[in-house]
């Protein structure tokens, strides 16, 4: 008898545990995500009606979740400032996520340690704001800055960018936190190899779209409509092509004011319509808050 009781006290367990992971999966692939840039967070948070602003950005805007700077070492106060931004933004179920960058953390040794202390201290904020928790980490590493790792199929770099992706991901799935990087378009153009790597060293991943259009090139709204989508396309399907599983980072698609100016809205809109029902599509992200702020 206490051997079957133990059984279905088992079983239970696992149906409960399943019951709670299952939720969380249908959300994340249930609807894209609409994520934003907020850098310089120290400036932009300062002004006592910042966080109110931010917030309502981002509900007229169908902001999802925010990738806020944050600095490796911050001021209590600044510290206090996120500690609002994320209690304000949760309240409207937007998450907020940590954004860390760098342009050597691909490199072993110093710089590479430097990440990992700063994604450290991200954890850090979280044990002592255990109400106010970052929902994620978001990397902005950019090797291709580098002289060296310049031009069109120049992927030397990217083995150290994966141990740098990987390295990260041990932290940030400890914690119970996602993981988001950046990435240009040259990482698609690699071999079949070249982005297996990638593409299962991150659970998500951000393509950076970027110049495809100018604000002022004199196109109409349905040709930059139409460069977009096709663009998108191909980067999607040339980034998974021939590399079936389950296992692969989904991608977002970030778009910049400086490339549509007011259309922005309507570019992002269209990149959600197309790619209803593609199980790689992440969604779309915007850049940046500091573009709209400048303008006001």
């Amino acid at each position: 008898m206490r051997i079957v009781m133990a059984a279905v006290r088992s079983i239970l367990s696992a149906l409960l545990a399943l019951a709670l992971v299952l939720p969380a999966a249908a959300a994340d692939r249930s609807a894209p995500i609409h994520g934003l840039w907020v850098w310089k967070s120290s400036s932009v948070l300062q002004a006592s009606s910042a966080v109110q602003a931010l917030g309502e950005f981002c509900r007229s805007s169908a902001i999802t979740e925010i990738y806020i700077s944050v600095p490796s070492q911050y001021s209590a106060l600044e510290g206090l400032n996120l500690a609002q931004l994320i209690t304000q933004l949760h309240a409207s179920g937007v998450r907020v996520e940590a954004l860390l960058s760098s342009t050597n953390a691909d490199e072993p040794g110093a710089a590479r340690t430097k990440l990992l202390d700063h994604v450290q201290s991200i954890l850090q904020f979280n044990r002592q704001h255990p109400a106010q928790r970052f929902d994620g980490v978001h990397l902005d590493i950019e090797p291709q800055q580098r002289p060296e790792n310049k031009g069109p199929g120049n992927l030397a770099f990217l083995p150290g960018l994966v141990q740098a992706y990987r390295a990260v991901r041990v932290l940030t799935d400890r914690a119970g936190l996602t993981l988001n990087a950046d990435i240009q378009n040259k990482l698609l153009k690699g071999d079949l190899e070249q982005r297996r790597l990638l593409l299962t060293s991150v659970p998500r991943l951000t393509l950076m779209l970027y110049e495809l259009s100018a604000a002022d090139d004199g196109t109409s709204a349905a040709e930059k409509k139409d460069k977009l989508l096709q663009s998108s396309a191909n980067f999607l399907k040339l980034a998974y092509q021939d590399l079936p599983g389950q296992d692969l980072a989904r991608m977002a698609i970030a778009l910049r004011t400086p490339d549509y100016g007011a259309l922005l809205p309507q570019m992002l809109a269209a990149l959600d319509a197309a790619n209803v029902g593609n199980p790689h599509y992440l969604g779309w992200a915007r850049h940046s808050y500091n573009d709209v702020l400048k303008g006001q």
